[in-house]
């Protein structure tokens, strides 16, 4: 079977590796369609994201769909042949995250693609794996595999929409239109938002944006000199940052009304950021973190699968396995593509 293996930075080989077998409480997989996240390109390009440093050959990929090829000993909620959504997050059960059902604050996660700990926990980057039979969440409706391997990131953006509170007939900003910004722009619809604005300063996303339901695009880069966004969205009652650009924490600060809340979801830089924080006290305004997702993954497999939201403007595509560095670089380009994806090819 074929993998993709990043050994540093620029340096990805699509090998041939024995195809494993499930044990008892194991389920494997053929890949259906993987997601390419801006982690996968980090680990690509930079040999590293952020403090996870690649230090033995790694496979990428956390947001997968695929079909069962085979199922282990003991084996009951899926069987061969069904179409399931992976769920790439692995807590320990054990933590004070895990019981207070916070589960994406595990102290001991192991995380579908992921550097963060040694030997690496590989991804879904390859035609075959294996998963415990609890990450897989069977798909019954004729929904593409493409949209199922949306369930991950539309998770994101459901937890972020839980951590602002109840949406219903809230005004929302959201700063970044890429995939995350416009699964936050579903799942802000989804909670009842009647006005959602969306930011960017590129056109193709906010483009995409519009499809998937915002009310209101906006290029903050070619605002008047002088201009501030809230001339332009008014005063949003709930902001979410998506983009991780400083500056569009700081718009979201200025332009959210008091007694407004900041969720903020993009990954800023590791160095930090010079913010006016007097506006946190001055507005009196709520900031909270939001990060991967709890408890929201099936729920999300759900949404989509019965099409509550409609993730297909977002998808641009799937490519095999073995066009995987043309696929990463492609997905990079934010003026042509949004979602790109690997599949196993032929």
């Amino acid at each position: 079977m074929l993998e993709c293996q990043v050994h540093g930075a620029q340096d990805l080989r699509v090998v041939d590796v024995p195809t494993p077998q499930p044990g008892p409480g194991e389920v494997l997989l053929r890949l259906g369609a993987a997601g390419i996240c801006g982690s996968d390109m980090h680990y690509y390009f930079h040999g590293r994201n952020g403090s996870f440093v690649i230090r033995e050959p790694l496979v990428p990929g956390h947001e997968a769909s695929a079909t069962v090829a085979a199922t282990g000993a003991g084996v009951t909620r899926v069987k061969a042949g069904d179409r399931v959504a992976v769920n790439p997050s692995r807590p320990c059960g054990r933590c004070a995250g895990c019981r207070e059902g916070r589960e994406n604050l595990c102290a001991n996660m192991r995380f579908l693609g992921s550097a963060s700990v040694f030997p690496h926990m590989h991804g879904t980057f390859r035609e075959f794996f294996l998963m415990p039979e609890s990450q897989c969440v069977p798909v019954a409706t004729d929904v593409s595999l493409a949209e199922i391997a949306m369930s991950e990131p539309f998770s994101i953006a459901l937890h972020s929409a839980h951590r602002a509170g109840n949406l219903l007939g809230r005004r929302v900003l959201i700063t970044g239109s890429g995939t995350i910004g416009c699964m936050m722009t579903l799942a802000a619809k989804l909670g009842g938002a009647a006005h959602v604005a969306i930011t960017d300063v590129v056109d193709h996303p906010l483009a995409v944006a519009r499809q998937v339901g915002a009310d209101a695009t906006v290029r903050t880069d070619l605002l008047p000199g002088d201009g501030r966004l809230s001339d332009v969205v008014g005063e949003p009652d709930v902001a979410f940052e998506v983009s991780g650009a400083p500056s569009a924490l700081a718009a979201c600060l200025e332009t959210v009304r008091r007694g407004g809340i900041v969720v903020q979801v993009g990954t800023l830089p590791p160095e930090g950021v010079h913010l006016n924080a007097n506006l946190i006290m001055a507005r009196e305004l709520d900031v909270r973190g939001s990060f991967r997702f709890a408890d929201v993954f099936e729920h999300s497999v759900r949404s989509i699968a019965e099409r509550r939201v409609d993730v297909r403007p977002v998808l641009s595509g799937v490519h095999p396995l073995t066009d995987a560095v043309r696929a990463i670089t492609l997905a990079r380009d934010k003026t042509v593509s949004m979602k790109v994806q690997l599949g196993p090819g032929a």
